[in-house]
């Protein structure tokens, strides 16, 4: 569910409708609803109250706006970092840094020093490599980094190649058959308490199997693990849990995913960590965008050509991705086109031979579900502007990122004076 419905003919988040935002903030522009980014929270959590304590950590890769990861950290939620970027925008936003778990398979020297410094909940470790300068890092400060090795379970996922992160090919953790070498090694290095592992298989999953599947692989470790002595007392299980992106799309809900958590899990006597994200965002935002023109074409559909365009939201031209289009006055009339932006690439194309409202020069629409992976995924190209976010409260709304104007981003640069 989400805030984004007609009310009066017309498209409304929350109690604002989208018509007003457009005439204040201009377009394109992202729209975040703060109503159904809690409800999703609510959800995602009472999905897993029954298990034991478990460390919900929003994925920020998914939407850092701080205003969003703000709403979040009010529902309890802590936050998976990949970079120091990320984690700054956690602290900021207020989140306890014990909240804080550090994932990525690139951490540098220095993200390990202010994650260290910082005093985050946990590191994920994705490699031995990795381990063995975490130890040096954490040693030479006399503290100790809590954390867990990150397995590659050579699972499968089922989802775009692209946002598959658990076959053996993958880059992410440490293969399956090497983790308890790995993990024996590390667990006697000086300046790391290495209490559990870790695994995520990819994003966007329709299927619940494979994630049992890595989980019951997990969980095997884990056994094997205590048995030569270790302790284990974190299991990080990831996020990738899918969204609906058309209106037929039947995925796992959370409640579904909890009871599978729960039956994989049972007995292992760890705290789990979830990292979800899409899961939350994805549904809670819109990239609210005006028709420049309707294009006739030589032979075949016209071209809708709108204002957004692929550096303003990448996922179609990266994945191929879909992204309902719909009118925000919708006349009730239909018709088939090529839905497109304005950036010199063919690539630029959101749809095509896509059955849509019918749109004139002028009118607004929407790309639904695009509260994940648009705005953080943004580009100047072609000396394009950076997009403008709008979070909604009810009757109220504000900007949480300000739109970055292509003058502002060549201020920054320089010409020698050689030239």
């Amino acid at each position: 569910m989400n805030h984004f419905e007609l009310k009066h003919a017309e498209l409304w988040c929350e109690d604002v409708p989208l018509k007003a935002i457009a005439e204040a903030v201009g377009t394109p522009v992202y729209v975040y609803s703060r109503a159904t980014l809690e409800r999703h929270a609510r959800v995602f959590s009472e999905a897993l109250t029954g298990l034991d304590d478990p460390w919900i950590a929003y994925a920020l890769k998914s939407n850092p706006n701080l205003a969003v990861i703000k709403v979040l950290q009010r529902q309890g939620f802590g936050a998976d970092v990949v970079s120091a970027g990320e984690m700054a925008r956690a602290l900021a936003a207020g989140v306890p840094p014990s909240e804080i778990v550090f994932s990525g398979v690139g951490k540098t020297h220095a993200e390990m020093e202010s994650g260290l410094e910082a005093g985050i909940g946990q590191f994920n470790v994705e490699s031995e490599e990795e381990g063995v300068e975490l130890s040096r890092i954490a040693a030479a400060r006399g503290m100790r980094a809590a954390c867990a090795l990150r397995v590659n379970p050579d699972v499968d996922a089922g989802t775009h190649e692209k946002i598959s992160t658990g076959k053996a090919e993958s880059k992410f953790g440490v293969p399956v058959s090497r983790a308890e070498e790995i993990f024996a090694h590390l667990a006697n290095l000086p300046g790391l308490n290495l209490r559990g592992v870790a695994v995520h298989i990819g994003s966007q999953l329709s299927s619940l199997e494979p994630m049992e599947t890595a989980f019951t692989r997990l969980g095997e470790l884990i056994t094997r693990l205590r048995a030569q002595g270790h302790r284990i007392s974190h299991a990080d299980l990831g996020g990738g849990l899918g969204v609906p992106y058309k209106a037929d799309d039947v995925l796992p809900s959370p409640a579904d995913y909890g009871a599978m958590v729960a039956r994989a899990t049972r007995g292992w006597d760890v705290r789990l960590i979830f990292e979800p994200g899409r899961v939350i965002s994805g549904n809670a935002g819109v990239l609210l965008t005006r028709v420049i023109r309707v294009k006739r074409a030589s032979n075949g559909p016209p071209f809708i050509v709108v204002d957004a365009a692929m550096n303003d939201l990448a996922r179609p031209a990266l994945y191929g991705a879909w992204h309902d289009f719909e009118a925000v006055q919708p006349s009730g009339n239909r018709m088939t086109a090529h839905i497109v932006g304005p950036i010199c690439e063919t690539g630029d194309t959101f749809a095509r031979d896509r059955d849509c409202d019918a749109v004139a020069a002028g009118d607004l629409a929407v790309f639904r579900t695009a509260g994940a992976y648009g705005a953080t995924m943004a580009s100047s190209y072609n000396s394009r502007g950076f997009v403008a976010e709008v979070l909604v409260d009810g009757d109220k709304f504000a900007v949480v990122a300000d739109r970055i104007l292509p003058e502002t981003i060549f201020a920054a640069e320089r010409v020698p004076e050689w030239l």
